[in-house]
């Protein structure tokens, strides 16, 4: 032990304090998020603010909980709504993703420069440019106030399709023609060996559709006229913006705000490792 601590050179050691204070300063947010919801009333509007809660308190969350039972729609069913909505939404994007990036990673088809520019293309859109054509194709299909009307339109996600072809094509193709002479199906050669190998990349699309997917409001503003159909994020951010001029209020933004950030916060701890071995892996060839 101490000899490995003469190797360390001055360098790594200020590389290595800079970036622990860098990463301090990144997490300050973080920590305010968790003491801001544990503000009593009165603490919340106190000059200057204060970054730390002096009398931490439950009380938001019961206000919160107490505000949700008065509604007409309980707070379990938004819950359970974005559960559902993720845990499914995450399937089918793996699904199509991974498959359509095998595909177009390892196959020879004809227009497949053109689905690939088309691929690239739909990156440049902001989600907000599409909205009217997808509530056309949603009110199309008939499927407002269902379930995969949440689903459909997350399931082409370019930057997952992006994400995966690059990381499938570096899988050397000796390895997949050996499969096949030993007599694997493609199908077999899909689930046993593509997967298992871009399970790093996997889990980053996982990340950014649980992000994305998690905090989205736009399918239960546009396609769903149900109140029941809709999600924990649409009833947070209405109670936020009817509280934005409400003093009293103020507590149960808070402890909303803090109930739609721990799960982004969780997926992310867990999957933070394979994110990284994306990164690297995305640089070698």
């Amino acid at each position: 032990m101490i000899r490995r601590l003469r190797r360390v050179s001055p360098f790594q050691v200020i590389l290595i304090s800079a970036f622990s204070a860098l990463a301090a300063f990144m997490s300050l947010p973080i920590i305010f998020i968790v003491n801001h919801a544990f503000k009593p009333q009165s603490e919340l509007f106190l000059f200057p603010p204060r970054f730390w809660v002096q009398d931490p308190s439950m009380r938001n969350f019961e206000i919160l909980l107490l505000h949700a039972s008065n509604s007409a729609v309980p707070f379990t069913r938004y819950l359970f709504n974005s559960i559902l909505i993720v845990i499914l939404t995450l399937i089918g994007v793996i699904v199509v993703s991974t498959m359509a990036g095998y595909v177009i990673a390892k196959y020879r088809f004809h227009f497949k420069g053109l689905i690939m520019s088309l691929i690239t293309l739909s990156l440049m859109f902001a989600p907000e440019t599409v909205s009217i054509p997808r509530y056309l194709i949603i009110s199309g299909l008939h499927i407002n106030d269902t379930y995969f009307g949440h689903i459909l339109p997350a399931l082409a996600s370019p930057i997952a399709v992006f994400m995966l072809i690059g990381f499938i094509s570096q899988i050397p193709n000796e390895l997949l023609e050996a499969a096949k002479i030993d007599g694997a199906s493609q199908f077999g050669i899909f689930t046993k060996m593509v997967l298992p190998l871009t399970i790093p990349a996997i889990a980053t699309i996982s990340i950014f559709t649980f992000q994305g997917v998690w905090g989205d409001v736009e399918p239960s503003t546009l396609f769903m006229q149900d109140e029941t159909m809709r999600t924990l994020a649409f009833y947070v951010n209405s109670l936020i913006s009817g509280l934005q001029n409400s003093v009293s209020g103020q507590n149960m933004a808070a402890a909303a705000g803090l109930l739609m950030f721990i799960p982004n916060l969780i997926i992310f701890l867990l999957f933070q490792r394979k994110v990284l071995e994306t990164m690297v892996h995305s640089g070698i060839k």
